[in-house]
């Protein structure tokens, strides 16, 4: 192991990678290059921090397009829910908004990658951290390739890879197939199959609209679904997001946007409601091997459970630096909740209010600049 003086005096990109022990000094380094990480960078660029010395954007993709190149190939533009601008360039000027049929998963990442090109940003790519600690007041960034020594994080990873599948009794056992979300391409790989779709969120109704139509579902799940006759507007959105604000301060977990908001009548959801579509069964209490089996005795077979179960935040790689509370959740302060309140030099983008991209933006300028005024930069 090298010295703590030999991990400060990596001053090139170049230099560091001759040694995996020696780290390239930055003054802050930007965990991912989704949505709230290139606004992040956007806006560190533009306080005048120096793109490649002052901060660099680590992001373990191979190509630009954060979650998005991983979304399903039937999610379209004109049927996602709502794309943001990213800061200094509209989606407009950099895609065809005419094409309403072009896929998100090509259309979201052909803009990023303009957005990073255009604005010169420093991503690195494909790499992923492992483990940040802190060694003599600098952060310690461990990755598979170059590693980085930083006054401050930004961190931006969301949630995409980390799908959480509950594991009911009985999971090994089920002869069928499982997925989550996170796997899904495209309802017609079901044909044929009758297929238990569980979960209570967006995404779930709008797959269960999408399959139920080429194939037999059934949908379950844990509580009854929240249905709420009002539409959905930018404002309900932000009192939602400050609901969610409220318990990270309090360094409670955070809780969904869909779970306080509830889940807006639409017309499609509608439709599903008076076709039958939508009459949901609670949860099952164990997975067989040809299906599931509720607490009264009462089976079902299928051939295919889909998990539309959330995702949980991807912090894994902060663990050493003992973030977490005795609630289960970190603490947040800062204007926008964005700050780790127990330590002012890590920022949380995609943790609570900041995980819906209403949020995402202003997140990543807030960081950018409470961590600069906290830095001194």
């Amino acid at each position: 192991m090298k010295s703590d003086k030999d991990i400060e005096n990596a001053d090139t990109l170049e230099e560091s990678t001759l040694h995996p022990d020696i780290f390239y000094k930055v003054d802050i380094v930007v965990i991912g290059a989704g949505q709230a990480g290139l606004s992040a960078a956007y806006h560190l660029k533009r306080e005048g921090v120096e793109p490649g010395k002052g901060f660099v954007i680590l992001d373990d993709e191979f190509s630009p397009g954060g979650a998005w190149q991983h979304r399903w190939d039937s999610l379209t533009l004109s049927n996602v829910n709502g794309i943001n601008d990213l800061p200094g360039m509209g989606f407009a000027d950099a895609v065809n908004m005419d094409d309403k049929e072009l896929q998100a998963n090509i259309a979201i990442p052909r803009y990023y990658e303009k957005y990073e090109n255009a604005f010169e940003l420093p991503v690195i790519r494909p790499i992923r951290v492992s483990e940040v600690t802190e060694r003599n007041g600098r952060f310690i960034i461990r990755t598979n390739g170059v590693q980085f020594s930083a006054r401050g994080i930004i961190n931006a990873t969301g949630t995409w890879k980390t799908p959480h599948c509950p594991k009911y009794p009985g999971w090994e056992k089920f002869k069928g197939i499982q997925l989550h979300t996170g796997e899904y391409k495209h309802a017609e790989e079901f044909t044929g199959k009758h297929v238990i779709i569980v979960g209570g969120g967006i995404s779930a109704v709008q797959l269960l609209g999408e399959i139920s139509k080429v194939t037999q579902t059934t949908w379950v799940t844990r509580t009854a679904p929240d249905f709420r006759r009002y539409k959905f507007t930018l404002e309900l959105g932000r009192e939602a997001v400050a609901m969610v604000e409220k318990r990270v301060r309090e360094g409670l977990p955070p809780k969904s946007v869909v779970s306080v908001t509830g889940l807006p009548i639409t017309p499609a959801i509608e439709e599903m409601l008076i076709s039958g579509v939508m009459n949901r069964k609670p949860m099952f209490q164990e997975i067989t091997e040809t299906g599931v089996q509720w607490e009264d005795g009462t089976t079902l077979s299928a051939d295919v459970i889909f998990w539309n179960t959330g995702f949980r935040h991807s912090l894994d790689h902060l663990a050493p630096l003992k973030l977490m509370n005795d609630k289960n959740g970190i603490t947040m302060s800062g204007s926008l909740a964005t700050q780790v309140a127990s330590d002012p030099r890590i920022h949380l983008t995609g943790y609570g209010p900041s995980a819906s991209t209403i949020g995402a933006n202003r997140a990543g300028r807030t960081a950018a600049r409470e961590l600069i005024e906290f830095l001194e930069l």
